[in-house]
């Protein structure tokens, strides 16, 4: 990613239109003059990409994906769709994806408040992927919340595909992973953020300086089901959040 970076900025563009974190990161690194726009970014204030929402300053600005209460809303969820559940894995990778940390508080608030024991799980390549969903499917007391970011969305399929091998019932934060056999999602939009992010893009084309447009934060959030997959595991679905879901995949 860093060499694409590299490579983009290098061609001297007008704008650079960056998606997810790490992308955000590794162009930022490359320039402090291109103006660049984001979406599908956790936390940009957080992470030192701008200054405040309101006035970004610097050369960036565009569509946060964080809302900082979503932790616990992917917790409340996987209770609601596994009351059973005792344990839950959180996974992510530090390494490339640091921002996930953002979540943490309202994770842990939440598992407290349903009694829920935490277990941290980061991975860094297919083998611990599949290393840990293996060793939650052998207690069926287990569940699975996937956190954003590159490596877990660059990794959709297998960890979707592994989590309904091993009947581990999972969250995650985008749709593809629904689409990809993944028991439901809870997030953003990113489609939407896309299309937001066009205008934005017209306007700094046209002169406006990318520091002087606010950063938004997400204002429409999806809850896709995947009712296929709830049945092979064994699951039913409580028709209130069938009757709440954007989706429903059957």
């Amino acid at each position: 990613m860093r060499v694409y970076a590299a490579e983009l900025t290098g061609l001297a563009p007008n704008v650079v239109l960056t998606a997810t974190t790490s992308a955000l990161a590794a162009v930022q690194r490359e320039t402090r003059t291109v103006p660049i726009g984001f979406v599908n970014v956790t936390d940009p204030v957080g992470s030192g990409f701008v200054a405040s929402l309101a006035r970004p300053g610097g050369n960036i600005t565009g569509f946060s994906s964080f809302e900082p209460l979503m932790g616990g809303k992917w917790v409340q969820l996987l209770k609601e769709i596994v009351p059973w559940a005792t344990r839950i894995a959180v996974m992510s990778n530090p390494d490339i994806d640091p921002q996930t940390r953002f979540y943490a508080s309202s994770i842990e608030v939440a598992a407290a408040s349903l009694s829920v024991k935490l277990i941290a799980t980061p991975v860094h390549d297919s083998a611990e992927i599949e290393s840990a969903i293996a060793a939650l499917g052998r207690d069926k007391g287990s569940g699975l919340i996937v956190l954003s970011g590159l490596f877990p969305f660059a990794h959709r399929e297998l960890i979707a595909g592994l989590a309904d091998r091993y009947r581990v019932p999972a969250v995650y934060p985008y749709r593809e992973f629904v689409q990809s056999g993944g028991l439901l999602s809870y997030g953003v939009d990113l489609a939407a953020q896309f299309r937001q992010a066009a205008p934005y893009v017209d306007r700094i084309l046209k002169g406006d300086k990318s520091g002087d447009l606010p950063v938004q934060a997400p204002t429409k959030f999806e809850l896709v089901i995947n009712l296929k997959t709830a049945k092979a595991l064994g699951l039913e679905v409580p028709p209130q959040l069938l009757a709440s879901a954007d989706e429903v995949i059957e």
